[in-house]
């Protein structure tokens, strides 16, 4: 997902390639009528605006070239005559005295600088609404190219891409407090005077500003959030970056169990594309019903008890509200600076893709600052709050008999090797990733682990490698029955997600039973067991299983997804 805006931009690019291309050839082999070969050079000229348009936005995005806006000397005067270049160049197609070359490789030199001068002095926030314009236009290249070789399908497609294109980037316009005329001719995003002599200054404070958890020497971030009812969480491009969604939704999953209410709050431009955020917390397994776009939630700053920010500037910055001249100035931001106490956890104090600093780095009180990358404090943070509440738990003769899910914490905290078996109940549940989570935290504090792969394990071979793969648990991690097996005597904690009758011992003793004389990984063995399946009815074979009664085993019982996510909270 972090080269996804780039692989959009591309993906246009060839879009409106492959019309031109269409165009040039139907051009070359003769085309008769005045209406197509007006339409072949029409398709020509879009099509190679939009190639070389998006070459320039995938390579901004890349940071290939400048991220920041490029204005030439005389920029507008300049796209402007290449505009009017490019349309007389699509009505000579149509002259029949020019050679059909001649007017072919003009269309392509003007309309294609065209697409470079267009897109190279668009910047900042301003160019996921720029890769929408794009994907527009490259709907209307195949519409038109469609129309030039009579092809009703072609246009049909290509005209729902070019409309939807167009609605999504006047709805992303109006968010932004833009218009789409203004973003063309740069006027939102090049830099003006004022904004360079500014940051000198303003460096020399971000310097001079305490970081990381200095900022907040009052009350630790872990300490607000353990007290908040009421948090908000707000995703940007830094969370990409660092592929810590799956964190934050560890870390909301934490909140909601200690009784907060979590929501996250969606800008429209969050990220570099539209629905970049969306698509990524929904990878995470976020529900839907949680996220809020920014219309539904901006009042909700003020009532509520804690922000955390991830990898979000520009779309939080204040600044937008008074900084005149900047590129962001009347762009609608979040209302985070609104909020009782606002968490930043950004990798540094550089202003966003826009270019303006973000004064909430400065102020005095209600905000921390947790710089670095964004997977590792979120990380850090989950374990601080994992640590207030060991502190708080009742311990001797306070202690009342403990429950299966914190006898497991406590074995799973001793152990030094742990090993866990998935089995088909994990893919029931779909909580691969959350067994990606209890691995990533148990090797946080130093301990070893490893998978163990039955070969019959799921539904059909290689479906835990699938699920596991999926979830982003390193190839390396992964071990078949034969090279694991001998390795069950020596580990401390084996946890069983969702298997039955993989694990089950009866298939060494119980004969005339259908799973007799099947080799089955040697569970048994470890020093403790942690069973997380739905019940104690026998697998799919129909044999009970004496793992169930065993001393050394703890059962939790029920649904794996919320039974591990019990066990995260103890770990």
């Amino acid at each position: 997902m972090i080269q996804m805006p780039q692989a959009v931009a591309l993906l246009n690019g060839f879009g409106g390639a492959a019309s031109a291309l269409v165009a040039a050839v139907s051009l070359m082999e003769g085309l008769t009528g005045i209406f197509s070969l007006v339409t072949a050079g029409l398709a020509l000229a879009v099509g190679m605006i939009t190639l070389t348009g998006s070459l320039i936005a995938a390579g901004k995005l890349q940071k290939l070239i400048s991220q920041r806006p490029v204005v030439w000397k005389g920029h507008s005067a300049i796209v402007g005559l290449s505009i009017v270049l490019t349309a007389v160049t699509v009505a000579l197609a149509a002259v029949p005295t020019v050679p059909v070359w001649l007017s072919l490789v003009l269309c392509l030199c003007f309309s294609g600088f065209f697409g470079v001068a267009f897109a190279i002095r668009v910047g900042g926030a301003d160019m996921p609404i720029t890769i929408s314009l794009l994907n527009s236009l490259s709907g209307v290249a195949g519409a038109i190219a469609g129309m030039a070789i009579g092809d009703p399908l072609l246009v049909a497609i290509g005209g729902v891409v070019g409309a939807s294109g167009l609605l999504l980037t006047q709805i992303m316009c109006r968010a932004m407090n833009r218009h789409l005329g203004d973003i063309l001719l740069g006027k939102t995003s090049a830099p003006t005077k004022r904004e360079k002599a500014e940051p000198a200054a303003v460096v020399k404070e971000a310097q001079a500003a305490p970081s990381g958890q200095a900022a907040c020497e009052k009350e630790s971030p872990a300490e607000i959030l353990r007290q908040a009812k009421n948090v908000i969480i707000v995703p940007g491009y830094g969370m990409a970056l660092a592929q810590a969604q799956q964190t934050v939704k560890q870390l909301a999953d934490r909140l909601e169990a200690r009784g907060a209410q979590v929501r996250f709050a969606i800008h429209p431009v969050a990220g570099r594309m539209p629905g970049h955020m969306n698509v990524l917390l929904c990878e995470a397994d976020v529900p839907y019903e949680q996220l809020y776009e920014m219309d539904a939630i901006n009042d909700g700053f003020k009532a509520c008890d804690a922000v955390l920010v991830i990898g979000a500037n520009d779309v939080v910055n204040p600044a937008a509200n008074t900084a005149e001249g900047t590129p962001i100035y009347g762009m609608p931001v979040l209302n985070v600076a609104d909020a009782k106490h606002v968490i930043i956890c950004n990798y540094d104090l550089k202003p966003g893709y826009a270019g303006v600093e973000n004064p909430l780095y400065h102020k005095k009180e209600g905000v921390s600052l947790l710089l670095g990358d964004a997977k590792d404090t979120l990380q850090a943070l989950c374990n601080e709050l994992n640590a207030n509440e060991a502190q708080t738990a009742p311990t001797g003769a306070e202690k009342i008999a403990e429950t299966p899910v914190e006898e497991a914490g406590e074995w799973l905290h001793d152990a030094k090797e742990v090993i866990i078996v998935p089995g088909y109940g994990m893919a029931l549940a779909q909580a691969q990733k959350l067994v990606k989570q209890l691995a990533d935290q148990l090797e946080q504090q130093g301990k070893e682990v490893k998978f163990a792969i039955h070969p019959v394990a799921g539904r059909m071979p290689g479906h835990m490698n699938v699920l596991l793969c999926e979830a982003d648990v390193p190839y390396e991690q992964l071990y078949e029955m034969d090279a694991i097996d001998d390795e069950f005597k020596e580990c401390d904690v084996a946890v069983v997600v969702g298997a039955n009758d993989v694990v089950n011992p009866a298939a060494n003793t119980a004969e005339g039973t259908p799973i007799y004389g099947m080799p089955v990984l040697s569970v048994d063995q470890a020093k403790h067991v942690i069973i997380c399946n739905y019940d104690l009815k026998p697998g799919y074979a129909g044999v009970e299983n004496p793992l169930y009664h065993k001393p050394g085993v703890s059962l939790l019982l029920g649904d794996a997804q919320v039974t591990l996510q019990s066990l995260l909270t103890r770990v």
